[in-house]
């Protein structure tokens, strides 16, 4: 299901993803609405579930733990639901993607050092329902961007 934004929308959007602290205050002076008119218009943004939720962007690197762990997993398809479960539950799983290819499942794994990484992916590997596992340790991160992606969007107006 696919949403319409007006320019309100996203620009309000586009400040929350800048400062999720923003205060409905500060988003209508640049807008020129009132502070209400934007607490009504993020309430209906959360309605839609365009916003899922406001967090803190975590630098996990600062905590201790190493760069993330991508981890590739083939699986049974019959024996995915169960799986599914089993993985959710593991808390240095921190995303959990069902894909298309080969590989259907796609992990994103913390740990403190890259020897608990070996005992974690031994683990997963023992798992009821994983034919085979792929890993791809992140060496630096390049690019993560919290910005829309402007130009697809320019295109909806």
């Amino acid at each position: 299901m696919q949403v319409s934004l007006d320019k309100v929308d996203l620009a309000i959007l586009k400040r929350l993803i800048e400062d999720g602290r923003a205060s409905f205050s500060s988003i209508a002076k640049e807008t020129n609405l009132t502070d209400v008119a934007i607490k009504k218009r993020v309430e209906g943004l959360k309605r839609k579930g365009v916003i899922s939720a406001i967090s803190a962007d975590i630098n996990f690197k600062v905590l201790g733990f190493e760069n993330p762990i991508f981890v590739q997993i083939r699986t049974e398809i019959s024996k995915n639901k169960d799986l599914i479960k089993k993985l959710c539950a593991l808390d240095y799983i921190v995303e959990l993607h069902q894909v298309l290819g080969e590989y259907n499942m796609l992990a994103k794994i913390l740990v403190n050092d890259l020897d608990n990484a070996e005992k974690v992916i031994n683990r997963l590997g023992l798992l009821d329902g994983i034919l085979d596992l792929k890993t791809l340790v992140v060496l630096s991160e390049i690019k993560r961007s919290k910005a829309l992606p402007s130009s697809s969007l320019q295109k909806r107006f």
